[in-house]
């Protein structure tokens, strides 16, 4: 990975922009890695400073500790991001990356910064909780659950090396993601853009809806044909909605 590529082990920029005016930073899913989100980074770039978070324990940080408590992860982020914040600042999540950017989002607020929007995708809203106990499950239960998705993770699985070197950090992240609660404030004042698949079973349309109460911006709700991931078909749409807030305007 070059210079260009990187900003530092949690930052990683794939495609320079020097001269972007803000800034998008993405958060990935439970088990996902910074790479995921290349394909927007290649799309927005160089209208869009894109950069993506890698959490500890997986690909080249696997061999770190990994993070299994969301306030925490939440307070590493933001230590990492409040830096980069002298460009406007959008966060977009996916799933657990929704409910960190959110808790993030919180963190940046309360030191006076405020982000440009917070887009959360495939996630019901922190006040949802369900009792899911993924994390308990066994490693077969485990990964039926994670081919249910049908995600890319899911297609890595069937790669024996490959699965043994993710579920460690797959299982981390849905203890964080479950063991997650929510606790009251006030709500946040960057607007919040809400997208989910129709037929997401993660993401009911009531329990995305109920992101509203998380913001005292404005706040839209998006769905799309499809499940969990239903980003894969549907990138071009995302990609117009991510440059769209990133410049300030609401979609």
């Amino acid at each position: 990975m070059t210079t260009t590529e990187s900003t530092n082990l949690w930052m990683r920029r794939f495609t320079p922009a020097p001269d972007a005016p803000a800034r998008l930073v993405c958060l990935p899913h439970a088990g996902g890695a910074a790479s995921y989100f290349l394909p927007i980074s290649r799309a927005l770039a160089p209208r869009i400073d894109v950069l993506s978070v890698q959490y500890p324990g997986r690909q080249d940080r696997r061999l770190e500790p990994r993070i299994e408590n969301m306030p925490e992860l939440a307070d590493l982020v933001t230590e990492q991001l409040v830096p980069l914040t002298d460009k406007p600042v959008t966060l977009f999540g996916h799933s657990l990356g929704a409910t960190l950017a959110f808790e993030v989002t919180r963190r940046l607020e309360a030191r006076g910064i405020e982000p440009r929007a917070l887009v959360v995708s495939g996630r019901r809203a922190p006040s949802r909780h369900r009792n899911e106990g993924v994390h308990l499950r066994d490693d077969e239960g485990l990964i039926a659950e994670i081919r249910s998705l049908e995600g890319t993770a899911a297609a890595a699985l069937s790669d024996p090396d490959i699965l043994r070197m993710s579920l460690p950090a797959i299982r981390s992240d849905y203890v964080a993601a479950e063991t997650y609660r929510y606790v009251a404030g006030d709500p946040v004042r960057t607007p919040i853009s809400a997208h989910i698949g129709t037929s997401d079973p993660k993401a009911p349309v009531e329990d995305a809806a109920a992101w509203e109460q998380h913001t005292s911006g404005e706040f839209r709700l998006s769905t799309y044909s499809g499940g969990h991931f239903y980003l894969a078909d549907h990138i071009p749409a995302l990609i117009t909605v991510l440059e769209t807030v990133s410049g300030g305007t609401m979609a």
